[in-house]
């Protein structure tokens, strides 16, 4: 017995299929080994597995843990769809290097999707015929695959016109989305950023803008939908919120969100390429989907009703000086 446990702590890790903690772990138990360092344990055990894709970056427990609570404490200050900060793992080189920016609402979403929610995504695709396509395919949603220039030609009604029009107006762009990093398996990272690209249609399906509001209100119908923790957490950025837009939440587009959310259909499965040139009102009907009060139309009322007010003081404040 002492031959073969030494023997098997002296082949390399690969060969054996030991984990370098379980080989130490061996070796404390070989009568007459030598005991190894607590220095040595440490950095066996925080030895990491080979990537499982390109760009995948696998963490432990530990740093999952401390990347989930720094960017979902840190991405409330912002919930919206852009929104960076500079943020650095508690790891040593080369996980991450110091000068890094992460967006903080992706990192907090991949470590908390697992083990089980991004699992449950999956799933529902692979329920779906088109799920299962999707997955099959792999497509990308980005300004080359998406030819921005051919969906402005579409009739106003299309998806993609829709679609095209509320990046226009919003100002913003389907390639920024950062790519899936934490997530250990392929297929759910994948779904994890099918998602990420698909957030922008969610927008245009519903009409809701990229404003702090209008983010929290789809984060809620999108936690609904998905059951993501992320989306879920984001829903408390409702706090940050101004009074009058806090009220407004919670009386339409909160209850907007669940009632939505929950009887539409998985909005994952949507094959949004092959959706293009159809009605949006059609598509609208077939998820069970309603747009919400159009908040982008509510700001801009209560803005010039506000001008009007100011003015209107200060004709009154001037008449008054002058009697």
């Amino acid at each position: 017995m002492e031959v073969c446990l030494r023997r098997t702590t002296a082949l390399p890790a690969r060969r054996n299929g030991l984990r370098p903690a379980t080989i130490a772990l061996a070796a404390l138990t070989t009568p007459g080994a030598p005991a190894p360092s607590s220095r040595h344990f440490t950095l066996s055990s925080l030895t990491r597995p080979p990537p499982n894709y390109p760009g995948h970056v696998p963490l432990t427990r530990i740093e999952k843990a401390a990347l989930a609570i720094g960017s979902g404490l840190m991405s409330l200050r912002d919930p919206r769809r852009g929104g960076k900060h500079a943020f650095v793992l508690p790891v040593k080189p080369p996980l991450t290097p110091p000068s890094q920016t992460i967006d903080l609402i992706a990192a907090f979403a991949e470590a908390t999707a697992t083990p089980y929610f991004i699992y449950r995504l999956r799933d529902a695709m692979l329920a779906s015929p088109t799920g299962r396509r999707i997955l099959r395919d792999r497509p990308r949603l980005t300004s080359t695959t998406l030819n921005l220039p051919y969906l402005r030609t579409l009739p106003a009604n299309t998806v993609g016109r829709t679609y095209v029009a509320w990046l226009d107006r919003e100002g913003v762009s389907p390639d920024t989305r950062a790519s899936v990093r934490y997530i250990d398996d392929a297929e759910c990272a994948y779904v994890m950023q099918r998602y990420r690209e698909c957030h922008d249609f969610y927008h245009a399906l519903t009409g809701l803008p990229v404003v702090r509001e209008g983010e929290v209100a789809l984060k809620a119908f999108e936690f609904a939908n998905t059951l993501l923790p992320m989306t879920g957490m984001s829903v408390f950025a409702a706090a940050t919120l101004k009074k009058s837009e806090r009220r407004r939440f919670g009386q339409v587009y909160f209850p907007w969100a669940l009632r939505n959310g929950l009887r539409a259909k998985e909005v994952i499965n949507v094959y949004w390429e092959e959706q293009l040139e159809r009605d949006v009102g059609e598509l609208r009907r077939e998820l069970g989907v309603e747009p919400p009060p159009d908040l982008r139309e509510i700001r801009k009322k209560e803005r010039e009703e506000r001008r009007r007010r100011r003015e209107g003081e200060g004709v009154g404040g001037a008449g008054a000086v002058g009697v």
